[in-house]
């Protein structure tokens, strides 16, 4: 359970989760909390600190004084606190499972493997880290025309300083130690707010590197209302670069903040172009994978089919046979279909839903919702003029629009404003990478769904999308900055062998 046996001292005597500043677990001198509301019940169930920018302030300052030590740290020793925190992880699962459960509806499954991937990430990311900061490059100046060899250039990695993470709701636990582990791995400190809906599950994953014995004011985890210290953690002076999963907030943070490395993944409108030749079976499985899996809150769920008109009845009655065996219900008992995260959610999909309906689309199940909850739903014959077709419903509401090229498929995919991923299913390889190449998305799957992993794959966004790129060693990389040494030698020397 949630903050009992070792997790006892994240709560405070009145059952309020603690915030945690240099290697303490403390309650805010704000006196004030924040609800975390239940998806499922939709009655508050846990409660955290509503931290105040002075408290802000402070772990900063601790988080820039522990960077500098920390950089001086060997990498082996820096690993094998890693080492210590993912075993951490993957031993306390159940009661971070847990967490998800209450505070974001995971189906209890899917929480578990949350906890456990999260913990090989910072495995993997340990052992990445030795490797690749563990080499430098080293150039001679005569390689350049008009140059003797009289300079040698040494040039390493080194950390950024001070790195804000902020991950959203739907991992909060996974796309938190994604930034957490490259972060620490490459000498910086960090500072972690996590989103209100997951602060608990990710309280506890913190708690697990508190316990692996890394040193004070190293990592702090700061809770609270956004609209009180969000803008002021994004624009405080002392950080050193901004790790960003969510939505628009981040186009918001981007504008913003001043010349600092921005790391960030906004969301996506993913397309699944279906052509006549595809395996149609395996289109359906991943549609239906893609689509609704965590009720498809998920910035790599299928957002949009465009299937060839062919083939497009079908691929629909595939689907619709398949979704017909999705449980529904809470997350307690691993159903396919769990509560959406908040009252709003439910509402903003909803208004999709309705606008499809008012303008023509094919329902192939009867609309269903009961509070948060609502029954996975498929669309067909969706049109360009229906909101559902271009914006981002993360819900199990899924648009099928028919298309009579592949050239149409591609305009409509690269017509978005979103640019995540995308995937094509074709059994011609010749077909699947000029479709590929021709879609602006960060990524394209080819007879698969759209997907975030493994997580040392490279993961990045175009457009409104995000900014860089993320996976394991692109993380490391983004968070550090080269230091050249130049040595000026008197008089030219070459290596006679």
């Amino acid at each position: 359970m949630a903050g009992t046996g070792v997790f006892a001292e994240l709560v405070d005597g009145d059952g309020v989760f603690k915030y945690y500043s240099y290697g303490e677990w403390k309650k805010s001198c704000s006196g004030k909390s924040v609800p975390i509301i239940n998806p499922t019940t939709r009655q508050p169930h846990f409660k955290v600190q509503a931290c105040t920018q002075e408290e802000v302030d402070k772990l900063m300052e601790e988080a820039k004084t522990a960077q500098k030590s920390w950089a001086k740290t060997p990498l082996w020793k820096r690993a094998e606190l890693l080492h210590k925190a993912a075993a951490l992880l993957k031993e306390h699962k159940v009661p971070i499972a847990d967490c998800l459960v209450k505070e974001i509806a995971k189906p209890s499954k899917d929480a578990a493997t949350e906890a456990v991937r999260s913990g090989d990430l910072v495995s993997y990311c340990a052992e990445e880290g030795v490797r690749i900061l563990g080499e430098g490059k080293f150039l001679v100046s005569d390689s350049f025309p008009g140059n003797e060899r009289t300079k040698y250039c040494l040039t390493s990695k080194i950390p950024l300083g001070v790195i804000l993470a902020i991950p959203p709701f739907n991992y909060p636990v996974n796309l938190a130690v994604s930034k957490i582990a490259p972060a620490l791995i490459a000498g910086n400190s960090i500072v972690l707010k996590p989103p209100t809906q997951g602060a608990v599950a990710a309280l506890h994953m913190v708690h697990c590197f508190h316990l692996a014995g890394f040193p004070e004011g190293l990592i702090s985890c700061v809770t609270g209302k956004g609209s009180e210290i969000g803008d002021f953690l994004t624009m405080h002076p002392i950080v050193n670069c901004i790790s960003f999963t969510g939505g628009d907030t981040g186009i918001s943070i981007s504008k913003k903040v001043g010349m600092i490395p921005l790391q960030m993944e906004l969301g996506g409108k993913d397309a699944c172009i279906i052509l006549e030749d595809a395996d149609l079976d395996l289109a359906a499985s991943n549609i239906v994978k893609g689509g609704f899996s965590y009720s498809g809150q998920r910035c790599t769920a299928v957002k949009v089919v465009l299937v060839m008109e062919s083939v497009a009845n079908a691929v629909v009655e595939k689907v619709k046979a398949k979704v017909a065996k999705l449980t529904v219900g809470p997350p307690e008992d691993d159903c396919d279909i769990t509560p959406v995260v908040t009252e709003s959610s439910a509402n903003f999909i909803e208004g999709l839903v309705m606008d499809a309906k008012q303008k023509g689309a094919t329902f192939c199940q009867e609309y269903k919702r009961e509070g948060n909850l609502i029954w996975p739903l498929l669309l067909d014959n969706v049109r360009p003029d229906m909101r559902i077709a271009w914006e981002e419903p993360f819900g199990p509401v899924l648009p099928v629009i028919r298309i009579t090229s592949a050239e149409e498929g591609i305009h409509h995919c690269n017509a978005s404003n979103f640019g995540l991923q995308g995937c094509v299913f074709t059994r011609d390889i010749n077909k699947a990478i000029l479709i590929s190449d021709a879609m602006e998305t960060g990524t394209v799957q080819i007879n698969s769904a759209p997907a975030r992993g493994p997580d040392h794959f490279p993961f990045q966004g175009l457009k409104d999308s995000g900014i860089g790129s993320q996976g394991i060693t692109n993380s490391i990389n983004m968070m550090t900055k080269i230091k050249t040494t130049v040595i000026n030698l008197p008089t030219p020397s070459y290596t006679m062998g």
